[in-house]
């Protein structure tokens, strides 16, 4: 049997029943639940955003620490190294290492060294 179009059957399929106060009022909080939920997502993904430049500036910042901090280690090495070879090339030459030690009363005595005994690029003029 075809199937037919009558009213009664038609208006089966577009009517709703009416919006009761209740169903109205759940909307409505819905829809402001929404909005909170939306705003408070908005400022927690701005939140990420700022920790996430604070730490990568403090990042870039200790970079550049680390690579000063490098550079001073290298010219500390390289001061050494230039101390040992001034040592080393002096102690043959040392009447102070050759000699016998002085009796206590001489170590304790005051002396005035004026010219350092040593003299180091970093320190010259």
């Amino acid at each position: 049997m075809p199937h037919s179009c009558d009213s009664s059957d038609s208006s089966s399929f577009s009517q709703s029943p009416p919006p009761s106060k209740q169903d109205s009022s759940d909307d409505m909080r819905k829809v402001q639940r929404r909005e909170k939920n939306r705003i408070a997502a908005q400022k927690s993904r701005l939140r990420q955003t700022q920790k996430a430049d604070t730490l990568h500036l403090e990042s870039e910042d200790l970079e550049r620490q680390n690579a000063a901090l490098r550079r001073e280690i290298k010219q500390l090495t390289e001061e050494m190294k230039h101390f040992t070879s001034v040592l080393s090339s002096h102690e043959p030459l040392c009447s102070i290492l050759t000699s016998p030690p002085p009796p206590p009363e001489v170590l304790y005595a005051t002396h005035s060294f004026h010219q350092p005994h040593i003299s180091s690029p970093r320190f010259q003029h």
